[in-house]
């Protein structure tokens, strides 16, 4: 397949989920492949972001879990929790996912440049060590970095990559974000002793996601502690004589913290790319404007991932990583399909989600019929917790058929992926009626959703 007129066949820049997938798929077929990487292998997910987030959730979980367990009969004695045994081991797991990501590249004959790789042309790429090479494609597969504000002071103020480098648990944090970034990161930092002030520029959180799966969210934050102030927008942080952070905001007092954390977005990173060098267009955030092929307006030079923000999933960079080597390498053309996409939530409790909100089902089909069950799940019951879990459908009000099932509650997201397949499959209400409760499951809510 190899094209001797170019060094290599394809050239990917980034060796995240999308990278990583598309250069080891493409050299399974044969093709020549580089992939450059400036940091480490394996993206925001593996390094920085979904892996060691989890890990630090289920770390965060056991605050609960222990306290729980009195009440099914352990004697548990009163924990202390250290936070550098935590992230340790967590740092590990990343490394061991780092390797795996590794051998799996090079068994597949990729090479693999450690540094930093820049377009100087349709099928030219610099290398920071001065080498210039060439490709027949170019794939442009960086990812995202966190927004950070530009108040006075934001140098103060760390985002979700350091935050696994902190030397401790603060006591005091203050994070800026209403996205499920900063909701995730709120439950961590909560449950492991924090006490967490979210700040937001609107009054609601987690927009995009179903009205009233995010309302309990919020209820039950509030009703564990969290502090939540909406239309507060940074006017700047100070640095103390005594190292606390003093946070300035509008429509509110000032807060007084020991760590600022910035959870408001995250913007393509597209910067001294050479992208301009191509004529490769760019929207007005800065992402590469990309076909249902993930084509540039360059014909040789392709994106995916959160670069297109087209949308921001792993999953989803992993598809289109597949979809643009087969295409092109394979000979099997295909594209990805964006609709029905699963996503969850990783607070406390966790959320998830797929297909036609509430009110986006009204927009779409007019008129809607909504199912919903809100219960107390059985173990939170005998744990003396109040917490209640609620599970929604939308149904297409004339056809019965399931536009979308959102939830929250605990194992939401692990519960939701095979929900999301019957969603995706097009069944009617009538088809999960149908179907015998499991039970006593808190799944089995879902064929008894009235």
């Amino acid at each position: 397949m190899s094209d001797q007129s170019f060094d290599y066949d394809l050239f990917v820049i980034g060796a995240g989920s999308g990278g990583t997938r598309a250069a080891r798929v493409a050299g399974a077929y044969g093709a020549k492949v580089a992939i450059a990487e400036e940091y480490r292998v394996g993206g925001t997910c593996v390094i920085r972001g979904c892996v060691p987030k989890k890990l630090l959730v289920y770390g965060a979980h056991f605050a609960e879990d222990l306290a729980d367990a009195r009440r099914f009969g352990w004697n548990v004695p009163e924990c202390d929790f250290d936070w550098k045994t935590l992230t340790s081991n967590v740092f590990e797991e990343v490394d061991r996912i780092n390797g795996a990501y590794t051998n799996t590249l090079q068994s597949n004959g990729v090479e693999i440049l450690h540094e930093r790789a820049e377009i100087t042309g349709p099928h030219d790429i610099r290398l920071a060590s001065g080498r210039q090479v060439t490709a027949r494609y170019i794939l442009v597969a960086v990812g995202a970095r966190p927004s950070i504000p530009t108040c006075p002071g934001h140098e103060h103020g760390i985002t979700s990559n350091e935050a696994f480098h902190l030397p401790a648990v603060p006591k005091r944090i203050l994070i800026a974000g209403a996205g499920y970034i900063a909701n995730e990161f709120a439950g961590i930092f909560h449950q492991l002793g924090a006490h967490v002030t979210l700040i937001n520029r609107t009054d609601q959180i987690l927009r995009g996601y179903d009205e009233t799966i995010r309302d309990r969210l919020l209820q039950i934050s509030i009703t564990k502690g969290l502090e939540f102030r909406f239309n507060a927008e940074f006017q700047g942080i100070e640095k103390l004589e005594d190292g606390c952070l003093k946070v300035s905001m509008s429509n509110h007092e000032p807060a007084i913290v020991d760590c600022v954390m910035f959870a408001t977005g995250r913007e393509p990173k597209t910067q001294n790319l050479g992208l301009e060098s191509a004529g490769v267009e760019l929207d007005d955030k800065g992402a590469i404007k990309v076909d249902e092929d993930s084509r540039s307006s360059c014909p040789s030079i392709f994106a995916v991932g959160d670069v297109t923000n087209r949308v921001q999933l792993t999953p989803i960079a992993i598809r289109e990583g597949q979809a643009f080597a087969d295409t092109f390498f394979g000979n099997k053309p295909w594209r990805v399909d964006y609709e029905n996409i699963p996503a969850a939530v990783f607070s406390h409790p966790p959320m998830a989600g797929v297909g036609l909100t509430e009110s986006q089902a009204k927009q779409k089909v007019g008129s809607v019929k909504v199912y919903t069950s809100d219960f107390r799940p059985m173990k939170n019951v005998l744990a003396g917790r109040n917490e209640r879990a609620l599970y929604k459908m939308v149904c297409n009000g004339m056809t019965g058929q399931v536009l979308g099932v959102h939830m929250i509650g605990p194992d939401a997201p692990e519960i939701l992926q095979a929900a999301a397949v019957a969603v995706k499959a097009g069944l009617t209400k009538d088809a999960w009626d149908q179907t015998v409760a499991l039970h006593p499951t808190m799944a089995e809510e879902l064929v008894l959703m009235k």
